[in-house]
């Protein structure tokens, strides 16, 4: 049975979130580097994308702080964000920001912004039941997570 059927039926939502964090990864490279090919006001929402990808990156592969030579300061802005609060907070804060570039031209990033929300729903679930963070075992598991920080 593989790592990803066994976590799913531990009914843990910060596990859940991790998952769609890993797809808003990869919705955020690809449609912030299809959508930066628009030659209007689209571009500013394209890059933040990419950026916010980029550093989600570090926050759900907490490894890559380890390999990746970041600088102090990030990786200190990283570390801050390990609650489920913390990360509701974060996805819900640039799932809204895409999907409010829809006001400027509707675009493939509301789909993105749409998984962000997701992943900032199942986060703020596992907070209100009060289930700690676990982090997946096929991207580092928990020992990796402890180390980092």
């Amino acid at each position: 049975m593989s790592a990803f059927s066994e976590e799913l039926k531990l009914r843990n939502f910060s596990l859940y979130a991790q998952w769609l964090g890993i797809l808003s990864i990869l919705l955020g490279l690809a449609l912030g580097i299809a959508n930066i090919f628009h030659f209007n006001l689209l571009i500013l929402w394209s890059i933040i994308l990419l950026a916010c990808a980029l550093v989600l990156i570090f926050v759900e592969i907490p490894l890559l702080l380890r390999i990746c030579p970041t600088s102090a300061k990030f990786d200190a802005l990283i570390r801050k964000i390990t609650t489920n609060y913390m990360r509701a907070g974060m996805y819900a804060g640039m799932g809204i920001f895409q999907i409010l570039s829809a006001i400027y031209d509707p675009s493939s990033l509301i789909a993105a912004g749409v998984v962000m929300l997701a992943t900032a729903t199942c986060y703020a679930i596992a907070a209100f039941k009060n289930q700690d963070f676990v982090a997946s075992k096929a991207l580092g598991g928990q020992g990796v997570a402890q180390m980092i920080v």
